[in-house]
């Protein structure tokens, strides 16, 4: 009989570092000698986060066009197909940022259906602190309507266990109000705090992932019209862009100077980001750049420490307006981040919309 595939999914709102967490713990089991698939998910395609984990050497499955539990058979299928070659121990799956309800969606399913093949690892839910914090404490300027706050807070209603993320960024007193807002909400439910970025906290996140037992079992009593009307606030864009110049100019300055811009003209307009990713690709090198919201700074998250003439660019963009505005306001700064390089930019696919009502293939309303 084949041996269990361990499926650990790392849920959480957009920028709340699952990309980064699922890159670490990639190469944690990999150091164990395990062989390792990651899944990512989007709403559309050319997603960075998928772009950044294979120019990191993974083995990569996407399923874009729409959330794992609305497109849960394409999951299974991409699931299938990283173990064509030679069947992992560990499949890593990323669901969109801005889903929720994947326990009764995904994770049920998964139980019930394909028993044999999988063993459900612990669902843990990342909180992100700069909108995390101020949704718990239910500001009025949260960044966010209340109902696209509402899925936030579902997202670690249904968690096996949180993680307060960047805890190398926060004070004890910030961390320890963190926490505590957490505990309030989810009562009970184990929380760890964690530094993707640095590794901070992660033996304790990978011990906790290596327990056995009846996980996925938080089944959220949910309104589909709430969760569908918080979604559809947030404008989605993804667009792939050819920039090409006359000099060398430095890649990681022009993908920062591109998230920068943004920053700015969303702030003139006030509009939310709830994430904005944007990567360059050259010759086997990379570099990422990202913004998580608009009280924190445009960072550069992979280095590429490269000079460029030429490079493949994606921008990600997640934000609290209108999807026509958003394509608008993103070509016209990679346009001004290229005429500041002496480069120009050749557009080459863009998506913009607001997702759709979710409407998941499979949806239990009890737990096995």
């Amino acid at each position: 009989m084949p041996h269990l595939i361990r499926y650990v999914m790392v849920g959480g709102f957009l920028g709340a570092g699952k990309t980064t967490t699922l890159g670490r713990l990639a190469r944690h089991y990999m150091d164990q000698g395990l062989r390792v698939g990651i899944v990512t998910n989007d709403q559309a395609a050319d997603l960075v986060d998928t772009n950044s984990l294979r120019a990191q050497g993974f083995e990569v499955g996407e399923v874009a066009g729409a959330c794992f539990c609305c497109n849960f058979d394409e999951l299974m299928s991409t699931m299938d197909g990283l173990s064509a070659g030679e069947r992992p121990d560990v499949i890593l799956a990323e669901p969109v940022g801005s889903c929720t309800d994947l326990v009764a969606t995904v994770i049920q399913p998964i139980k019930r259906l394909y028993d044999a093949t999988f063993q459900i690892a612990p669902y843990c839910v990342i909180l992100k602190p700069s909108h995390g914090g101020r949704v718990l404490r239910n500001e009025a300027k949260a960044g966010f309507s209340p109902k696209a706050a509402y899925i936030l807070k579902k997202q670690l209603e249904e968690a096996d266990a949180i993680l307060i993320n960047r805890a190398d960024e926060l004070s004890d007193d910030e961390a320890s109000e963190l926490s505590q807002l957490v505990a309030e909400q989810c009562p009970g439910v184990p929380v760890l705090r964690v530094s993707a970025k640095t590794g901070a906290g992660f033996d304790v996140l990978t011990e906790l992932l290596t327990q056995t037992g009846d996980f996925g079992r938080r089944i959220l009593d949910i309104d589909y019209e709430t969760y569908a009307e918080g979604e559809a606030e947030l404008g989605w864009l993804n667009s792939s862009v050819r920039v090409v110049g006359t000099d060398e100019f430095s890649l990681d300055d022009f993908l920062l100077d591109i998230v920068s811009r943004l920053k700015t003209r969303l702030d003139e307009v006030g509009a939310e980001a709830a994430h904005l990713k944007t990567i360059g690709l050259w010759e086997g090198f990379f570099g990422v750049a990202n913004l998580v919201s608009s009280t924190t700074e445009p960072e550069l998250s992979l280095p590429s420490n490269c000079r460029v003439k030429a490079v493949d660019v994606i921008v990600n963009a997640r934000v609290a307006c209108d999807p026509e505005s958003l394509e608008v306001l993103v070509r016209d700064c990679v346009n001004a981040a290229c005429a500041a390089v002496g480069a120009e930019a050749e557009f080459r696919q863009t998506q913009s919309f607001r997702p759709g009502r979710p409407v998941p293939t499979h949806r239990f309303a009890d737990s096995v």
